[in-house]
């Protein structure tokens, strides 16, 4: 069922999983977003595609460490990356993105769809869904709400997706010698610590029966 809210270019989608709501909230992804998308597949990762679509296999939890929605929400809205991410333009103009945006107050923002690369691990972008969490300093902690949104959000994911992993941020790593790491820059890294090894420790309790395979070991 769907409410749609004219003059807004948001609406919700109640998902049969639970009594949750995603509240669609796109990004541009428009032809630019699209070409940008295919350029950066195939030079990090040496893929051919027609479309930027993904087989996802792992969901990546992140924290945006902005501290609203919208602030948030605007890092990611527009195709090309600003001039400002200068530690990361050298591997591509494509802005980063991410699938859903959850909210301090536990509301889920789809951003784009789920099949379509976003810009937001790097080495497993082609088969990944990223998850950001507003927040995430400091200042402005991941909430228990936000717990409960990931916890609901990777057992509707992982019912629809044959979803292999689920890993926190800080841990992409970790993939650089398994069969999905694709990213042909050895020196294309960066050190990340979201969203927390505590938030996932409870991430993964709660989603346990689900069944992920462990993260690989670094060697």
């Amino acid at each position: 069922m769907k409410n749609v809210v004219f003059g807004c270019f948001c609406f919700l989608l109640i998902i049969g999983c639970g009594s949750k709501k995603i509240i669609d909230k796109p990004i541009v992804f428009n032809a630019e977003r699209e070409q940008l998308s295919l350029q950066y597949i195939q030079d990090r990762y040496l893929l051919e595609r027609d479309t930027p679509v993904i087989d996802p296999k792992i969901i990546v939890l992140h924290w945006t460490a902005i501290p609203t929605l919208e602030a948030s929400f605007n890092a990611f809205k527009n195709p090309k990356l600003p001039d400002s991410r200068g530690e990361i333009r050298g591997a591509g103009s494509l802005n980063v993105s991410t699938h859903f945006l959850i909210d301090r107050d536990g509301k889920i923002y789809r951003l784009m769809p789920e099949t379509l690369m976003g810009r937001h691990v790097i080495g497993l972008n082609y088969s990944a869904i990223g998850v950001e969490n507003v927040g995430g300093t400091n200042t402005t902690p991941l909430t228990e709400d936000q717990l409960k949104a990931n916890i609901w959000l990777v057992k509707y994911l992982k019912s629809k997706y044959d979803i292999q992993y689920l890993i926190g941020h800080y841990e992409y790593t970790n993939f650089e010698n398994h069969e999905l790491w694709l990213e042909q820059d050895e020196d294309y890294r960066t050190k990340k610590t979201d969203p927390g090894v505590e938030f996932m420790t409870e991430v993964r309790e709660a989603t346990k029966n689900l069944n992920f395979k462990q993260v690989p070991q670094k060697n």
